[in-house]
């Protein structure tokens, strides 16, 4: 469907007016509600300046006002821009710089960083705080949230084309890049989050989805889901949209930091029937927490739950089975980029015989050597994921690195983002990780990640990353930061045993060092500099 999103979110809010959109806690909203609001505050940016394709900062916390932010932005014609609620003012500044943001919508609690990242950033930008810390309105150039929805007009419906998207991806080396697409992308991506899993068919006009939205809406609402990942993470963002368009109600924690008992209390509490997590940085707490209550006579009921969805981290097959014994739903395992997809897809139910990171490939993907040709089932060869590609996707200002990533064969523009993996004979593909992750160590490549995924099957292991250190014989070596479930529940060299009995010796750990908590983004990114910071010292200790 070639329309504005801003117009296709109305369309829903006419239909389920007084449909409660999103949850946060004590607090919702209902998509009346949620309209006039977001017209509100799209009224005061406006007012202020703020324009189609202007470009507006949300460094906010999951929240009902993320929601509504984000709507008013797209109201207004101009672009939403995702900021990590963890970046520092310099981090943030660059940001700001490379997306040429005009205004900042932010958290109260990140003041002082925003703040010092405009100054850092010497350009005039308006400012809208959230939080209890607000000034009142005349204290600018900082504007409160609440003040401004209240004195504003709403921003009066219009006529719109087709609008950019920019979602900034901060993968785990590197500065963060922005992803910049158009609705007509956004659409059908969101939608597979939506419709398509509950299997209805994607409407093609506003007049269908209209329809559609009324009679799944009398039989109440179609979806409940729960994003446990940040919303300025893609996989929150695109699974609340798609709850959202496919008639249904958003559901959000109250905690700003992950806590899988309250994720399961949530679930019980609300009747969540899809939930959206990131790997085991958010299966395997709620693993311990479900097996923890069970253990206590006090299980948590699950009986609401059809299906928990993670895209982009390891899903590890014991946490999978663990999950399930909780509950009969499906465990999605998806295989995506902000840059595009899917790629692969991971389906297990209760009583599966599943392996961790073998994956189907979605229709239209294939694994691809770097000429473009496609690998062949049962060599072993490991190539590319690839996806056919939209011709109007790129990188923000980044003409380079959209060529590396967005690559044409044989007349057909691919994504590939060098995610690796191989073809198994029976038409199954094992998954490897990033190319930008393999370690050469003795003339022979290592894919970090295939290291990590055994060592956090072993029972003391809690997670773990792996890089590779300089070596003046080898090349590099392999090194891994390791967290365990409690501590000294393993030693370094019986770890490294057990990689050595499931991989290739030159696989193994030449050293490992534990620490406390594996350092992670809030969206469950490794922080590979870190872990080459940790395993480093070290060396030199």
């Amino acid at each position: 469907m070639r329309e504005n999103f801003a117009t296709i979110l109305e369309t829903v809010a006419d239909v389920r007016a007084d449909r409660i959109a999103a949850t946060h806690g004590g607090r919702t909203r209902t998509w009346q509600q949620l309209d006039e609001r977001a017209s509100r505050l799209a009224g005061f940016l406006a007012d202020a300046g703020i324009g189609a394709e202007d470009r507006v900062a949300i460094a906010l916390y999951n929240s009902l006002e993320y929601l509504e932010s984000v709507f008013a932005v797209l109201k207004l014609r101009a672009i939403p821009v995702n900021v990590n609620y963890r970046y520092q003012a310099e981090e943030m500044r660059y940001l700001f710089d490379d997306a040429q943001v005009a205004a900042v919508i932010f958290d109260a609690a990140l003041r002082p960083r925003v703040l010092e990242a405009r100054d850092l950033a010497g350009t005039s930008l308006t400012l809208v705080q959230i939080g209890a810390e607000e000034g009142p309105a005349a204290e600018m150039p900082v504007a409160s949230y609440e003040t401004a929805i209240a004195v504003a007009d709403p921003l009066p419906r219009e006529d719109r084309g087709v609008d950019h998207w920019l979602m900034y991806t901060g993968g785990t080396t590197g500065q963060p890049k922005g992803v910049l697409v158009s609705h007509a992308w956004l659409y059908p991506v969101v939608s597979a989050n939506g419709f398509r899993l509950i299997g209805e068919p994607v409407p093609d006009s506003l007049e269908e989805l209209q329809a559609a939205t009324r009679r799944l809406s009398d039989q109440g609402d179609a979806i409940v889901c729960l994003p446990a990942p940040p919303l300025m993470h893609a996989t929150g963002m695109y699974t609340m949209l798609g709850a959202l368009l496919a008639s249904g109600r958003v559901v959000f924690l109250s905690n700003r930091s992950y806590d899988a008992d309250e994720l399961a209390r949530t679930i019980a509490e609300q009747r969540v029937d899809t939930v959206s997590i990131v790997g085991d940085v958010f299966a395997l707490p709620l693993a311990d927490a479900l097996d923890g209550a069970a253990h206590e006579g006090k299980p948590y009921d699950l009986s609401s739950l059809r299906r928990m969805l993670s895209v982009g981290v390891t899903w590890s097959a014991e946490v999978k089975r663990r999950l399930l014994a909780h509950g009969d739903f499906v465990c999605r395992d998806l295989i995506a980029a902000s840059e595009g997809g899917p790629f692969a897809i991971s389906e297990t139910k209760r009583g599966d015989v599943t392996i961790t990171s073998r994956f189907m490939l979605m229709p239209g993907a294939r694994i691809i050597d770097q000429d473009g040709n496609e690998v062949v089932p049962g060599s072993g060869q490991v190539g590319m994921l690839a996806a056919p590609a939209d011709d109007e996707i790129g990188y923000l200002g980044d003409a380079a690195k959209t060529a590396q990533t967005f690559r044409t064969f044989g007349g057909t523009r691919w994504v590939v983002t060098g995610d690796l993996a191989s073809l198994e004979a029976d038409g199954s593909i094992s998954f490897r990780g990033r190319g930008s992750r393999v370690i050469n160590t003795g003339g022979e490549k290592v894919f970090a990640e295939e290291v990590e995924q055994v060592l956090v099957e072993h029972p003391a292991v809690r997670d773990a990353l792996v890089v590779g250190l300089p070596d003046q014989r080898w090349g590099h070596r392999i090194a891994a930061v390791v967290a365990l479930v409690s501590k000294d529940s393993v030693t370094a060299g019986a770890l490294t045993a057990y990689v050595g009995e499931r991989l290739a010796a030159y696989k193994k750990p030449r050293s490992i060092v534990f620490v406390s908590a594996v350092q992670r983004s809030p969206s469950g990114k490794a922080d590979l500099r870190w872990a080459q910071t940790v395993a480093e010292a070290l060396e030199q200790a």
